[in-house]
Order: C-alpha cells, then sequence, then structure tokens
C-alpha cells in the first residue's frame, strides 16, 4: 500500500506532502467509492484499512490489479447495471443480482434477452422522466 505520507496534497507545492488525516475508511467502503468488486482485490486490500491519501493515489494513479479488474472484472451490481442500462432493481428482478465480468456483460448485451430489452426500456424512459422533471423545475426557477 502507499504510505499517507508519499500523497502530496493537490493544494500544497510538491515539495510539502500531506500529513495523515488520522481517518481511514474500511477496504468495503474503499471498494465501493472505486466501483470494485471487493472478493476480486488483492488479500492486502482486503485485509487494511485505507486512507483517504491512499484513495486518492489508487484512484489517480490506479496499480495494474485495479486497472485489470476495472477492465475485466468481475463487476459489483452498480457497475453490472450501469454498463447493462438497466437499474439494480432489474438485475435483481431476473436473477441477475451477482457480480458479472466484462465478457459476460459483453455477451448479455449482444444476446440482448427480452427481459434486458425491457429493463433497458424502462430504464431509458425513468432517466427521460427524470430529465424532463429536472428541466421543467430549473424553468419553474429562472
Amino acid at each position: 500500500m502507499v504510505s499517507v505520507t508519499d500523497t502530496p496534497n493537490k493544494e500544497t507545492p510538491n515539495n510539502e506532502t500531506q500529513q495523515p488525516s488520522g481517518t481511514a475508511m474500511r477496504a468495503q467502503t474503499a471498494a465501493k467509492k472505486l466501483g470494485i468488486y471487493l472478493p476480486a482485490t488483492p488479500e492486502e486490500f482486503r485485509a487494511n484499512a485505507v486512507t483517504h491519501a491512499q484513495l486518492r493515489d489508487l484512484q489517480e494513479n490506479p496499480p495494474e490489479w485495479l486497472a485489470n479488474l476495472r477492465r475485466e472484472g468481475p463487476h459489483p451490481r452498480p457497475v453490472v447495471a450501469q454498463k447493462l442500462g438497466i437499474s439494480v432493481t432489474a438485475l435483481k428482478k431476473n436473477e441477475m443480482d451477482r457480480p458479472l465480468t466484462t465478457a459476460e456483460i459483453k455477451e448479455l448485451l449482444s444476446a440482448m434477452p427480452e427481459w434486458l430489452e425491457a429493463a433497458r426500456k424502462a430504464h431509458a424512459e425513468e432517466r427521460s422522466n427524470e430529465l424532463s422533471q429536472e428541466e421543467s423545475g430549473e424553468r419553474g426557477k429562472a
């Protein structure tokens, strides 16, 4: 893992290092913030707390294991839903509530089963309605 003092703060000059904040998050929280599936991470990551400085470093300079995990998976439910263009609820309703690899997601998209097509359509309509409501709300404020 990266030492807390190895990561410069964006607000300080490069020759000064950021001091530890004293707070760290569980690996589960860090994995969620990184959009990765915790059981697929290295043991060293799962076994240790992650400081905010370490999290920033992982986001800005991902190690090979993280880049590979983001590229190939397995991906957690929210990422699977986003890549499929559907909601997490639709995944659960169709018994797809499990981590999927990028290859499995591509396979589903190319096969486009009926449930996926319907869920994508419903999700797109829902997003369209949300955007319309946001726009009409902004017009009322202007």
